[in-house]
């Protein structure tokens, strides 16, 4: 006969499998909105015949919304838990996914900026819950089902625009949005944590953490590194489209390609890095980042431009992982109280340089010329690293 602890732990473990499926359901949908401008974009161009540094305010729209929801969200948190800021989340990006086929160019930049708004209020909430629910492997499921929307927008929002079902497809995706908002009103998450152990913690950290000018460099690469992955995949379908001279069902669906890459890179780096180490792994990571964008770069057909999105998604995949566990590994508990600050420079970084790639394309005229802009990021964030390593940080 089962002892009395045991119902319980089962019906907890129960409990929390079914909140990280719903998290993870959340995650998926989140996947969608998080990069559709960049599939979409193309067709925003040809409808109000934008510029390149025009068309680039889409990005900057949508990651500085997404800045100003994570701050937002973080006070949310400690007043209310973790409900306020997943209910209004998915209801703001329900609201932007159904305004998102506007007749104006403006209305489209507002629905931008809601769902823009939701990531950043549902992103944080979302990790934090997982990881109280699920630990470390429920945080590597919910980012691997964002994975599964990230690579699916590019193919559906494909296959809706060939049927002239664009409005469908993005009333199908606000709907499941406002289910998800209904469903977290009555979800059982985690209790919120008491302020004492964080501050214990924080003391115990006390000087050990490295000093202001290398957390200065440490947001820097967050910057360039999330500015940089946007800047690649935003700008995907329209440099395939104008490589192939209109628009197609594959130049639509090349931002898959970069994004496929980041999934497959990110399940073999969790076998791999074990054994080969993360400064060996990111070395290989730059190299292969670099040579994805100088084969975009150099590409004159549209098969050569998605080998190098393929590519330099390969590379980045790790990137961003390894960043997040030195940072941990460099600052310890002080990293909860620094993250705030390291992961909005992120979010500062994914509405600046995409937005960049479009102004200095369209001053020299040339997309190609644009991409140099993630290029530098990736030489910019090598040279950051090394000075982190010679300033005697652990890369393990």
């Amino acid at each position: 006969m089962a002892s009395p602890t045991t119902v319980p732990a089962v019906e907890t473990k129960r409990k929390h499998v079914g909140l990280i499926a719903l998290l993870s359901a959340g995650f998926i949908l989140t996947g969608f909105p998080t990069i559709i401008a960049g599939p979409i974009l193309p067709t925003f161009i040809s409808r109000w015949n934008l510029t390149d540094s025009q068309a680039g305010l889409f990005f900057t729209v949508q990651f500085a919304a997404s800045l100003a929801a994570v701050w937002i969200t973080t006070g949310l948190t400690a007043w209310r838990g973790y409900r306020p800021g997943l209910v209004i989340g998915y209801v703001l990006t329900g609201i932007g996914l159904a305004m998102l086929n506007a007749p104006t160019h403006g209305i489209a930049l507002a629905a931008v900026a809601f769902y823009g708004m939701g990531y950043g209020l549902v992103v944080p909430p979302t990790n934090l819950a997982g990881a109280e629910a699920g630990g470390a492997g429920g945080v590597s499921l919910l980012n691997f089902a964002w994975g599964i929307g990230a690579v699916a927008c590019a193919p559906l929002l494909s296959v809706s625009l060939r049927h002239h079902s664009l409005m469908l497809f993005l009333w199908i995706l606000a709907a499941v949005a406002i289910a998800l908002a209904v469903s977290f009103i009555f979800a059982k998450l985690p209790e919120r944590h008491k302020d004492g152990d964080t501050a214990q913690a924080n003391s115990a950290a006390g000087s050990g953490i490295p000093p202001v000018r290398i957390t200065a460099i440490v947001a820097a690469i967050f910057f360039l590194y999330v500015g940089s992955e946007a800047g690649i995949g935003g700008w995907a379908a329209e440099h395939a489209k104008r490589l192939a001279g209109h628009a197609t069902e594959l130049t639509t669906m090349s931002p898959l390609f970069f994004y496929a890459g980041l999934m497959v890179g990110r399940g073999l780096a969790s076998l791999l890095l074990p054994r080969i180490g993360s400064l060996r792994f990111i070395i290989a990571a730059f190299s292969l980042s670099i040579l994805g964008i100088a084969i975009i770069i150099a590409a004159h057909s549209t098969q050569v431009a998605i080998a190098g999105f393929t590519i330099a998604g390969l590379g980045c995949a790790t990137i961003y992982p390894i960043y997040i566990s030195w940072f941990s590994q460099w600052y310890g508990p002080a990293a909860r109280r620094l993250g705030g600050v390291v992961f909005s420079m992120a979010s500062l970084g994914g509405s600046a340089l995409p937005w960049l790639v479009g102004f200095v394309s369209t001053k020299a005229n040339s997309l190609p010329i644009g991409f140099l802009v993630p290029l530098a990021g990736i030489l910019v964030m090598a040279v950051f690293v090394t000075f982190l390593r010679r300033r005697g940080l652990q890369m393990l």
